[in-house]
């Protein structure tokens, strides 16, 4: 909102994420643009836990991010106008991974930041595959000029050849590393304005000296913006045009190559690049000025695409504050006041004490209460337009990835997927008085956070948790001690296994036949099973109807399915749940009286058990992506070790002075892997790992877990 009380335009609004790899500086980065708009007039300090968006006691302690935190700030454009600028710090550790998924899901641009000395990481080539998945459009900035090390050469190479990027020069650094070293870090030369900016640290790099380019940089410069301007007339015809006319001697101005840029990142052919040290208070204005610039305002971003709850025609939602309302859940926080839903609305109006439709739970829900957010602080509002990010008090029904529309005109937008957990523990309260709290708190994280899942295990009593990673449920575990004041006991951390089938089986019948006078149960079924790897974010098991309707019925039809589905969740003979499988209905026989949905579940999970039996298990383990940066010496080390952890190398190459090695490695075998890291390469290298797929277990496991050995 304008400080006058009046809507802005949609203009006038940028909603972006800053996105990287853990410790690039996105936090770091984010604190100076806030001093800089004005937001907050000391800095804080990653380090030191005194940032404004990394505002949970646990991120302070830890000095990483670990929830997307939202806020607005003001930066006036090139003609004066005040642009609001909505922005979500997120995190950089994979085990964080779906803040960035549904942060990326919601946003118009990101600002993608690459630390200059490590460049391509690991966690950032999986957030550029996130912006290439929501089609994001975005800008690079190469961060961390100032450390030894630092190169803007090769990660610029690195964006072109790691993430099949296309890169475009608009900043670039004079020099590299730390004050007092050879060809230190001195300040920038902004390519389209042809100068020098030169920043001083005393007024906190608030006053930046635009100079000639000194002669001695003339060269690099000339190269540099040859790269730029031959670059942008791949991939913009009408500048193409005004380029070649330029080389015939007529003037080629500022505004043209921004209005070529900016067109050029909008259809995402290509990122404009800049670089500086926000730890030094270098190149953050710059990175504004493009933010402003270059990125897309709500309006210029395509409708949002939906289908209609009853009869899936495909529907669109432009940008407009008179179109019906239609928004997205995309995150939960909890605290002691209740449920703070986070929705970016897409079109119309959302009104505080309305009654939007949740039409993917067909329920009416009650938004009681809008705020503007600041990372922990909130400003009540009346009223949110297309293109806004709100805070919503009141709903009780929706959870990640629900929509939010009006209800004389439903849509319901493409969900958000989020990856499989792939790591569990048991937790236990310590006495029956936490019994109940604990029941509503993991329901309360369950809503929260959509990587985290647990369940009940009727045959040992045991609650498992299940998550991302080991910090993952370290961070969940404190939480429910320090936030939530429960007492548990947590066990210690266990692989989350698959289990599918070996081969497949035809014409496998089951029934239900239990008819002792009085209305009793009918249901007879003949069913396929074959195994059927699924696509990610599809259901696990696919289910096909070749029954003919006089034989099965359409609703007995629904009961099997559902029987089946859910006799998928709980598990095979190793109590895993089961994945790609096809299950095809190929017959059945109904009783005129006795014949009932509920018949027809039980006899859905006599079949499916029987299919089991003859179709052989197989325990499917989840691999995790690692990759570890080391120094050279200890590069056998390192590849030694992960050999003897199962693990396939995929490649090793050097990354500056440091090399990575690329592998797959069981999860089961990775546990504790930091400790043993640090000591087989006197605490010098890191590693980074995410799940990546899930594969056959060896045998001998599954023999363990069924008891045969």
């Amino acid at each position: 909102m304008d400080s006058d009380g009046q809507p802005s335009p949609l203009a006038s609004i940028r909603n972006i994420g800053i996105v990287a790899h853990i410790d690039a500086g996105k936090t770091t980065t984010t604190e100076r643009i806030l001093y800089y708009t004005g937001e907050i007039h000391r800095m804080g300090d990653v380090d030191k836990g005194s940032t404004t968006t990394d505002y949970l006691q646990e991120e302070r302690e830890r000095g990483i991010t670990i929830v997307a935190a939202a806020i607005s700030c003001k930066w006036k454009d090139r003609d004066g106008k005040p642009i609001t600028i909505n922005i979500i710090d997120t995190p950089g550790h994979v085990d964080f991974t779906a803040e960035v998924e549904r942060s990326l899901r919601v946003l118009d641009g990101a600002v993608v930041v690459f630390s200059a000395v490590e460049g391509v990481e690991a966690q950032s080539e999986t957030v550029w595959r996130q912006a290439d998945k929501y089609h994001v459009p975005r800008i690079c900035f190469i961060n961390k000029m100032d450390r030894i090390g630092a190169e803007f050469d090769r990660v610029f190479e690195e964006i072109k050849d790691r993430l099949s990027g296309h890169p475009i020069p608009v900043i670039i650094p004079i020099g590299a590393g730390p004050e007092g070293s050879m060809g230190e870090f001195t300040g920038l030369i902004d390519l389209i304005e042809q100068k020098a900016l030169y920043y001083t640290t005393e007024d906190l790099g608030s006053s930046i000296t635009e100079a000639e380019i000194p002669d001695e940089l003339r060269d690099q410069f000339e190269h540099w913006r040859e790269v730029m301007l031959d670059q942008l007339s791949e991939f913009d015809e009408r500048f193409a045009e005004q380029y070649m006319l330029a080389l015939e001697g007529e003037e080629l101005t500022p505004e043209m190559i921004r209005a070529a840029l900016r067109r050029a990142t909008l259809t995402g052919k290509a990122q404009p690049v800049l670089c500086g040290s926000s730890f030094k208070y270098v190149g953050v204005q710059r990175l504004l000025d493009a933010v402003v610039s270059y990125l897309p305002s709500p309006l210029e971003v395509p409708p949002v695409k939906g289908e209609h709850p009853k009869s899936g025609e495909t529907l669109e939602r432009a940008p407009d504050p008179k179109a019906p309302f239609a928004g997205l859940v995309f995150k939960i926080t909890h605290d002691q006041h209740g449920d703070l839903s986070f929705v970016r609305v897409y079109s119309g109006i959302l009104k505080a004490n309305t009654r939007p439709l949740n039409p993917g739970k067909n329920k009416k829900e009650n938004c009681s209460r809008l705020y503007h957010i600041r990372a922990d602080d909130r400003e009540q509002i009346d009223q949110a337009l297309a293109g806004d990010i709100v805070g919503v008090v009141g709903l009780k029904e929706s959870v990640t990835g629900d929509t939010l529309c009006d209800p004389a005109h439903p849509i319901l937008l493409e969900r958000i997927e989020f990856p499989e957990t792939v790591i569990s523990m048991a937790i236990e309260p310590v006495s029956s008085a936490d019994k109940n709290k604990l029941a509503e708190a993991l329901a309360a994280l369950a809503r929260e956070d959509p990587t985290f899942t647990y369940k009940f295990d009727e045959e040992t009593g045991e609650t498992l948790i299940s998550g991302m990673g080991e910090l993952h449920l370290e961070i969940i575990k404190n939480k429910m001690l320090r936030d939530l004041k429960l007492q548990v006991r947590v066990g210690k951390p266990r692989v989350s296994y698959r289990e599918t089938i070996q081969r497949a089986v035809k014409g496998v019948h089951g029934q239900c036949i239990r008819q002792t006078g009085g209305s009793g149960l009918y249901a007879k079924i003949t069913i396929d099973l074959e195994p059927e790897p699924q696509p990610k974010g599809a259901p696990v098991v696919r289910f096909v109807n070749k029954a003919k309707p006089n034989d099965v019925p359409a609703q007995f039809v629904r009961a099997v399915e559902a029987a089946i589905r859910e006799d998928a969740k709980s598990g095979g003979v190793t109590g895993y749940p089961l994945v790609d499988l096809k299950v095809t209905l190929i017959d059945g026989e109904t009783h005129e009286v006795d014949s009932s949905e509920l018949a027809f579940g039980f006899a859905a999970t006599d079949a499916l058990n029987k299919a089991l039996e003859k179709a052989g298990p197989v325990l499917l383990e989840p691999i995790m992506k690692v990759e570890v940066v080391t120094p050279e010496e200890f590069l056998g080390n390192v590849t030694g070790d992960l050999s003897s952890r199962r693990a396939l190398i995929d490649r090793t190459y050097q990354r500056g002075k440091l090399w990575v090695v690329d592998a797959r490695a069981p999860l089961e075998q990775m546990f504790g892997y930091s400790t043993d890291v640090r000591s087989l390469s006197q605490g010098r290298a890191s590693y980074t790992m995410e799940p990546l797929e899930y594969a056959p277990a060896p045998e001998a496991m599954l023999k363990k877990l069924i008891g045969e050995e």
